[in-house]
């Protein structure tokens, strides 16, 4: 085994286009809170948020021009208890997830952020593979 050198954790930062956009997604609508900001001239510019284990960084564009394929090929992953309780809360909070589904033995649900970032919360589930959410509570409740 390599030697980690005491390496812990990693926290992916997202640039993202509007910061109060991406704050009110991912507070408001996902739950995380500010754990660490950088605000000068009193307005933030960098954070670090948290949800339970998972921190994110995010950061306002210096310049006004987006960059229109931000987020492609991007996906942040995010181990859960239960994913389909967060599509439920998230959905409850103005969210638009997409639909669930059991991809490699997990329920996942999506969201897409502001700028185009993928992220998916994931849980461990014995529901066949490619199950959607809706198929699978029509065969529950029946």
């Amino acid at each position: 085994m390599a030697d980690t050198n005491g390496v812990n954790e990693m926290v992916p930062f997202l640039m993202v286009a509007n910061m109060k956009d991406a704050l009110r997604f991912y507070t408001e609508g996902l739950g995380f809170e500010i754990e660490q900001k950088w605000e000068p001239d009193g307005d933030i510019r960098w954070c670090q948020i948290r949800l339970g284990g998972c921190r994110l960084m995010l950061q306002e564009h210096r310049q006004h021009a987006g960059n229109p394929d931000k987020g492609m090929g991007v996906v942040l992953c995010i181990y859960c208890d239960d994913a389909l309780a967060l599509y439920d809360a998230f959905t409850v909070r103005g969210i638009e997830p997409e639909e669930p589904y059991v991809g490699n033995r997990l329920w996942v649900t999506r969201v897409v952020d502001p700028d185009g970032y993928k992220i998916d919360f994931e849980s461990p589930t014995d529901v066949a593979e490619e199950t959607k959410l809706s198929e699978w509570r029509t065969s529950e409740s029946s």
